[in-house]
């Protein structure tokens, strides 16, 4: 997830995710009243949106980073586990607010008073961090093309071609590549990536671009008829950061602290053991 839109909704419902599709707030009103609170400063260095409590937003449709576990409604994800490792070693309470639209997270996170901070794929990069701070990194990803089994266009250079529908989730690192490397071809920009791989699916697109954590983890949970091909993972060379306000340079220090402890106690690697399956 580079740049700086993303959202993803109703189609959650179609890879057994189902009642996360109800959080989308598609503004940042659906979260509005439950961050208007005056800041509250920490004896630790750095302010806080709510005393004792570290205030994240996020959007939870990008699993297995960030979701919403249909049966509880509780918000899941790897990501989730190493916000809610980070608050333990901080000594505050999780407070997670509703999903929002991608592209109101770093405005929302610079302008300060609903979050401190926003974790969920947030690749690093020289725009964002113009804007806000960035942790330092804690996970590596690439992109990745994701076709239909069976389709006889599966490289960069078939898919490159008038008539070539190619599904991207709006504002991603993988729009950024496809309108690129595949400018013969349409790009289709979407709300979420499980619409764009349910549309590879369904037939409505020849493909889609987008990231390879993401795209590896719903081929094996829900979309056994989609496949990666041969060349398709992207050397793209990100890394996700967690987002903070460039005004609250104490917090940042501290979360790096965090990470850097989760990381030398063995935490992070059992994370991605437990998300992943393996370690990254």
């Amino acid at each position: 997830m580079k740049l700086n839109t993303m959202s993803r909704r109703d189609f959650v419902q179609l890879c057994g995710l189902g009642a996360a599709g109800i959080a989308l707030s598609g503004s940042l009103a659906a979260c509005g009243s439950s961050g208007t609170t005056s800041s509250a400063t920490s004896s630790s260095g750095y302010t806080l949106v709510k005393s004792g409590k570290l205030t994240m937003i996020s959007n939870f449709y990008f699993p297995p980073f960030v979701s919403m576990n249909e049966k509880t409604g509780d918000f899941e994800g790897f990501d989730v586990d190493v916000y809610k490792a980070i608050c333990k070693k901080l000594k505050l309470k999780p407070r997670i607010l509703p999903s929002v639209q991608f592209d109101t997270i770093v405005p929302t996170i610079k302008q300060g008073g609903k979050a401190d901070v926003s974790i969920g794929a947030i690749t690093i990069t020289d725009d964002r961090k113009k804007e806000i701070d960035f942790t330092k990194p804690y996970l590596d990803s690439n992109q990745s093309i994701v076709v239909k089994k069976g389709s006889t266009a599966t490289t960069q250079e078939q898919l490159n071609a008038k008539g070539m529908q190619i599904a991207v989730q709006s504002g991603t690192t993988g729009e950024s590549w496809a309108q690129e490397n595949l400018p013969k071809a349409t790009v289709v920009p979407l709300d979420d990536i499980i619409q764009a791989m349910t549309g590879v699916q369904t037939g409505l697109y020849n493909a889609c671009v987008a990231d390879l954590p993401v795209t590896s983890y719903e081929i094996k949970q829900a979309y056994g008829d989609l496949q990666i091909p041969e060349g398709g993972e992207i050397p793209t060379g990100e890394q996700y950061g967690i987002v903070v306000s460039k005004k609250n340079p104490g917090l940042t220090k501290a979360i790096n602290k965090a990470l850097k402890e989760l990381k030398s106690d063995g935490t992070m690697d059992a994370l991605e053991q437990k998300w992943f399956g393996t370690t990254i």
